[in-house]
């Protein structure tokens, strides 16, 4: 998790040798897994918002969503799925946040008109009322939306082309949960992401969630976003799951989503 800098504190040492603990520990597992179950029956992740948006996710993700984007610093986001806009209002804020902190840094003015990062999100259905809603946002500015199949070629040329030569790219996949679907998204968007970066797989939990929590969706155990991963990774050596984001978290929509950019 700590990779991309120079040099480790002594406090984040103890994070990484408490992480190595907590993988080990079985008990802490199950007890979070039950959690985790008990939690979706109720929706849980449906009574969260950033920034007065719903974001539906659950608050570990959105702490590491944050850690991430922090971490890598990247010039640009790509997130698959859209929904109510909560996620790319917490991408924008973070990386307008950046922008604040490399402005005090070096003494520069910031335009807000103007900002070098930007998040681009992708839906084949932005419903009117929400995307009024993130266009009203403050952070507004930020954000670009395309709307239509994140894996229509069409899109991805056009997603391709406003990332044009950013060095850094961040990528979320959310949006159709099937394993064809990811898999697309997977050989679409995750060559775009920059080394040290991160490409992250949501609701990789499908595949360890009972069979008859998914009963009118097209997705389930077997055909989901974490099969598509352990078929993409199969075929691909240019990215690893960082385990430790998941013994970090415990709870988590995307076990084993947390793909690390490593050539």
């Amino acid at each position: 998790m700590f990779e991309n800098k120079k040099e480790v504190s002594p406090f984040e040492r103890d994070v990484i040798e408490r992480l190595k603990t907590v993988s080990k520990n079985e008990l802490l597992q199950k007890k979070a897994h039950d959690f985790f179950v008990e939690t979706v029956n109720e929706d849980y992740s449906y009574n969260f918002f950033w920034m007065g948006r719903p974001i539906i996710q659950y608050p570990q993700d959105i702490q590491m969503v944050q850690e991430l984007i922090w971490d890598v610093k990247p010039d640009v986001i790509i997130e698959t799925g859209i929904a109510h806009g909560g996620s790319l209002i917490l991408s924008a804020s973070i990386l307008a946040l950046l922008e604040l902190a490399d402005a005090s840094l070096t003494g520069q003015s910031l335009d807000p008109a103007k900002p070098k990062r930007r998040v681009i999100g992708v839906d084949i259905d932005i419903r009117e009322h929400n995307r009024i809603a993130i266009e009203e946002h403050a952070m507004s500015s930020r954000i670009t939306m395309f709307e239509g199949s994140s894996v229509d070629p069409f899109i991805v040329e056009k997603i391709s082309a406003e990332v044009g030569d950013n060095q850094k790219v961040l990528v979320f996949l959310d949006s159709n949960h099937t394993h064809d679907h990811v898999l697309q998204e997977l050989k679409a968007y995750a060559p775009m992401v920059s080394k040290g970066s991160y490409c992250v797989v949501f609701d990789t939990l499908i595949e360890n969630m009972p069979p008859e929590m998914y009963p009118n969706r097209s997705w389930g155990p077997g055909d989901n976003p974490m099969t598509a991963v352990n078929e993409y990774l199969g075929a691909n050596s240019d990215f690893e799951i960082d385990s430790s984001i998941d013994s970090k978290l415990l709870v988590s929509v995307a076990p084993k989503g947390y793909l690390k950019k490593r050539k």
